[in-house]
């Protein structure tokens, strides 16, 4: 089976080569069904209860995974624990030791030079 990319972000413009979902819940019907190569997470969401940690607990708990996971958020406290949750996961034997797990800030906005660009209609 071929594996997609998943980005999880209702704000965030997606990467070329990956699939958007903006809610954990879309995120989560597409690792029931697909086999998932890169996973993107944001932790906030539209919704504040039905966030990106809230996906992270369901994962172990349902042990859907993707290959490599990259936690993306912007928010670092609502970030740091769903990488510290995931990193345990991995420790209690939850998790596969294999997958990559990575904490990777984006900013929320784009870089000034981007946004000057697109102004001017470059």
């Amino acid at each position: 089976m071929m594996s997609i990319n998943v980005f999880l972000d209702d704000y965030r413009t997606c990467p070329p080569d990956h699939t958007l979902v903006e809610t954990i819940d879309e995120c989560f019907d597409l690792l029931k069904s697909h086999a998932i190569g890169h996973l993107s997470l944001d932790h906030d969401l539209v919704s504040k209860s039905r966030n990106g940690f809230l996906l992270v607990q369901l994962m172990v708990e349902h042990q859907l995974f993707a290959e490599r996971i990259t936690i993306h958020s912007a928010n670092s406290t609502g970030g740091k624990a769903m990488y510290r949750f995931l990193k345990e996961a991995q420790s209690n034997h939850q998790m596969p030791r294999a997958i990559q797990v990575t904490l990777r800030p984006l900013p929320l906005h784009p870089p000034i030079d981007a946004y000057k660009k697109n102004r001017n209609g470059l």
